[in-house]
C-alpha cells in the first residue's frame, strides 16, 4: 500500500504545505501574587505575530526546521529547543508520518525569555500547521494538550496560562490550580510594550518573594492580597471601557511589585519615563528583575509617539497593541 493511500484509509490527506499562526501574550496584572493563590489577568497580542509553515517534500524523508534561534535537522537542534523536538515528534507519531519528507520554518515577532509566550506562542502554531497539513479538524482542548507536551519540558510544570493565551483573542483570568476563564474586553486604549533589553530573572524574583515572606510575613502577605484586589478590580475596568481608572489601578499593582523586589532600575526607569510622558498607566509584565514593561495610552497616535519616546530612552524594541477592535487607526 503505497503512502497516499494508507493515508487515505486512515482518514488523512497530505497537503502540499500547513499553515499554523499564534501570538504573543502578556501578563497584564497578577503576576507573583498567582503564585500564591491570587488571580491574574493575561492579555493575548495579535499583533505580535508567529506564523509556522510545514512544506511537504516528497523527495525525501528528512525534517529540517528553520528559525532564529536554530536551524538543521530535527535530530540535531539545540538542548533549548528539546520541547519542540518532542512536540514534532509526538505529531509525526499521531499522523504516523516518520517518513513524510518536509521542512518546517518559522517565523517570529516574539522575543525569547521576555515573558510574551514565545515557547508556547511556537508550540501552538507547530500543531496547528501539522494538522492543516493533513487536514484534520483540531479541536481547542487537542490543542492545548499537544502544546503541553512542548511545555512540560520547556516550562517543567507549566499552570497553561501561556498556552491558552497565546492561542486566544479573549482575555484570560487565571487562579492557579483552576482553568483559565475567558473574559470581556472592552476598552478602547492602546497598550505599549518596551523590552528593556535585559534578560528577566524569574527564579530571583520569585525568591526574592519567598524571603519577604519569610522576614516580613504579614506586610508581604498584604501586598499579594492587594495585589489580588486589584486584578478583580482590573477585571471589571476591562470591560467597562474605563482606561483612566486601569491606568491607575496598573501603577498602584507597580507599586506593589517594586516592593516585593522584583522590578530593577531598568524596568523602573523606561515605567517612569511612559508615566511623565501620558501614559495612563505603566508597569512591569512577566517575572520581572529585566524583561519587559507596557503603558497604557487613550489613542494609537499616542501610543506610537510613546514608543519612540521609550525607544530614545534605552527600550531595544518595542511593540504596540490596541486593545479594542477598530481601534488599529
Amino acid at each position: 500500500m503505497d503512502r497516499e493511500t494508507f493515508l487515505k484509509k486512515v482518514g488523512f490527506r497530505l497537503k502540499q504545505q500547513g499553515i499554523g499562526e499564534s501570538h504573543a501574550k502578556i501578563i497584564l496584572i497578577g503576576e507573583h501574587s498567582v503564585v500564591y493563590g491570587q488571580p491574574a489577568i493575561a492579555l493575548p497580542l495579535p499583533n505580535v505575530q508567529l506564523k509556522a509553515t510545514l512544506t511537504a517534500d516528497a523527495t525525501t524523508s528528512s525534517h529540517v526546521v528553520k528559525s532564529s534561534w536554530a536551524q538543521g535537522n530535527l535530530t540535531s537542534l539545540p538542548e533549548s529547543m528539546a520541547g519542540i523536538q518532542k512536540l514534532i515528534s509526538t505529531l509525526m507519531e499521531r499522523f504516523d508520518g516518520q517518513d513524510d519528507g518536509w521542512t518546517l520554518e518559522i517565523e517570529s515577532m516574539l522575543p525569547s525569555e521576555r515573558g510574551m509566550g514565545s515557547s508556547a506562542a511556537t508550540a501552538i502554531a507547530i500543531v496547528r500547521a501539522f494538522f492543516d497539513l493533513y487536514e484534520t479538524s483540531l479541536d481547542r482542548a487537542t490543542l492545548l494538550k499537544l502544546a503541553d507536551v512542548e511545555e512540560q519540558i520547556t516550562h517543567r510544570s507549566p499552570s497553561g496560562l501561556d498556552a491558552a493565551t497565546t492561542s486566544s483573542d479573549q482575555p484570560i483570568y487565571f487562579v492557579k490550580g483552576q482553568p483559565g476563564q475567558p473574559i470581556e474586553l472592552n476598552l478602547h486604549a492602546t497598550m505599549v510594550i518596551a523590552d528593556t533589553g535585559v534578560k528577566g530573572a524569574t527564579k530571583e524574583a520569585i525568591m526574592a518573594v519567598r524571603e519577604l515572606l519569610a522576614t516580613e510575613p504579614q506586610t508581604t502577605q498584604n501586598r499579594l492580597e492587594h495585589l489580588g484586589q486589584l486584578t478583580k478590580r482590573a477585571q471589571q475596568l476591562l470591560s467597562r471601557d474605563d482606561a483612566d481608572e486601569l491606568g491607575r489601578v496598573l501603577n498602584l499593582a507597580q507599586d506593589e511589585l517594586s516592593e516585593l523586589n522584583v522590578s530593577d532600575e531598568s524596568l523602573d526607569h523606561l515605567i517612569r519615563i511612559a508615566r511623565q510622558n501620558g501614559a495612563l498607566g505603566a508597569k512591569l509584565t512577566g517575572g520581572g528583575r529585566g524583561g519587559c514593561m507596557f503603558a497604557l495610552t487613550k489613542t494609537a497616535l499616542g501610543a506610537r509617539r510613546l514608543a519612540g519616546i521609550l525607544k530614545d530612552h534605552g527600550a531595544v524594541a518595542t511593540w504596540i497593541q490596541p486593545l479594542a477592535k477598530g481601534d488599529e487607526e
